[in-house]
């Protein structure tokens, strides 16, 4: 995995060194030599990761730090300082600031290539949901985030030893919501019906396999996404590399700081949120493009779009289609004497007919104004009008409620064509569709026409 590395020392030697290490990593490498400079480079290169040091003259790696991540358009770019500081009080500062890890020299190479790789990886996913979303939405996510982040978390701590539990369960009081479980009992503990802002394992203990709890939990489909922080003895490099290469978020070495604990705890909540927020975002968006905002049901968008599939794939097995155009009797008149509001209730009453007379597998859309198509999949012309007829009786007995209880009674017209041969096409059924239902119209409204190829 390659990746734009931004690498920020006021030391010449100390860059060309890095440099050179990522480059031989292929790595593509851009560098600054003071705080203004990598402000500047962040803001133009959008850099997938930045390696800071901390003592800088002029503005520090601290004061960097937290102006890249209080930029909505740099905040979700990963930080890694690298300082010769070892103090627990230096790296909850950083960490405050908005540090993603803080790492003291000398580095380990291969512990710094695997964490740059695992946060570059994160990063990326995020990139690829941002662009999903128009640069408005993304950036108004961020005051969301500012306000959820004050709210607990819902943290679940898979550890054995009862001290462990009892140092963790004082760090995050009043902070977080923690919920303990035994090693044996993490798969299965609620995890499907409880939603998890994240996972706290601790990895090195003799009572069980905590590698092999993290790599149940990434194969998980309803616990892949959910970031995992492990806790690890500073003599076990290896079992680290391993998990930060399984996909592991974040690490604490024992003996856990307190305070490094909670900073942790809270970056990888507010991580986790953003993320959840620009995913809820993008399905909104494919939600809206291809749904009725009124009724629910599909639009034409879609329907243009997947009755061709349908179509074509029906046509490959030798399978029946059906298909339904369905218009309100009269909805003009419903408009001029109770209202738009009213007719609005009376769409989304035929829309919840239509969708309780049909089957999960059938394809019901609105296609503009009053009309309606449902696309019935193996169903034959015969079978179809019957579905239609019932449909039809079900709208005209039982009245609509609109505004204060006021009751009225609404018809449809329904036209019904069947998907005629190999020489058949989505205009074509279509079109029969809606010349059978401008029969039904004609010769009276309230009826359901069939149209033969």
């Amino acid at each position: 995995m390659t990746a734009r590395v931004l690498v920020v020392d006021d030391l010449v030697a100390n860059v060309r060194l890095l440099e050179a290490k990522l480059q031989a990593e292929y790595f593509e490498v851009i560098t600054a030599h003071n705080g203004l400079d990598a402000l500047d480079i962040v803001t133009r290169a959008k850099p997938d990761i930045v390696l800071l040091d901390v003592m800088m003259p002029g503005i520090d790696g601290f004061e960097v730090c937290t102006r890249i991540k209080a930029n909505p358009a740099t905040s979700h770019i990963p930080i890694v300082m690298i300082t010769a500081m070892d103090q627990t009080e230096d790296r909850i500062k950083g960490l405050k600031a908005g540090a993603d890890d803080f790492l003291t020299k000398p580095v380990n190479d291969l512990a710094l290539f695997t964490r740059l790789r695992s946060l570059v990886r994160l990063k990326m996913l995020t990139d690829e949901l941002r662009q999903r979303v128009d640069d408005g939405a993304a950036t108004g996510i961020m005051p969301r985030i500012k306000a959820m982040i004050e709210t607990p978390g819902r943290v679940l701590c898979v550890e054995s030893r009862e001290t462990a539990r009892e140092r963790t369960k004082l760090a995050l009081e009043g902070l977080h919501e923690v919920e303990f479980c035994d090693p044996a009992d993490a798969m299965s503990h609620s995890i499907a019906a409880l939603r998890y802002d994240l996972i706290i394992v601790s990895l090195g203990t003799d009572s069980f396999d905590g590698l092999r709890l993290v790599s149940q939990f990434r194969s998980s489909e309803i616990t892949r996404q959910i970031p995992i922080l492990v806790v690890i003895d500073a003599a076990d490099q290896n079992l680290l590399l391993r998990s930060l290469d399984m996909g592991v978020n974040d690490y604490l070495i024992r003996p856990v700081d307190r305070q490094e604990l909670v900073a942790r705890v809270n970056t990888q909540v507010k991580r986790w949120r953003f993320t959840e927020q620009l995913r809820k975002s993008v399905q909104t968006s494919l939600e809206l493009a291809v749904t009725d905002a009124l009724t629910g049901l599909y639009n034409r968008r879609y329907l243009e779009t997947h009755l061709g599939y349908l179509i074509d794939d029906h046509m490959s097995r030798g399978k029946q289609l059906s298909l339904l155009a369905i218009d309100a009797d009269h909805f003009k008149a419903i408009n001029d004497t109770h209202g738009h509001d009213a007719g609005d209730a009376v769409l989304q009453e035929l829309a919840h007919r239509i969708r309780g007379s049909t089957r999960g597998i059938d394809l019901c859309c609105r296609t503009g104004g009053e009309e309606f198509i449902v696309v019935l999949p193996g169903i034959s012309l015969d079978v179809a009008s019957v579905i239609a007829e019932r449909l039809r009786k079900l709208i005209a007995v039982r009245t609509f409620v609109i505004g204060d209880r006021k009751s009225i009674h609404v018809t449809v017209s329904i036209g019904v064509a069947q998907l005629d041969g190999l020489e058949d096409s989505q205009s074509k059924i279509l079109k029969r569709a809606d010349e059978a239902l401008y029969v039904a119209k004609r010769e009276g409204r309230n009826r359901v026409e069939l149209k033969a190829a």
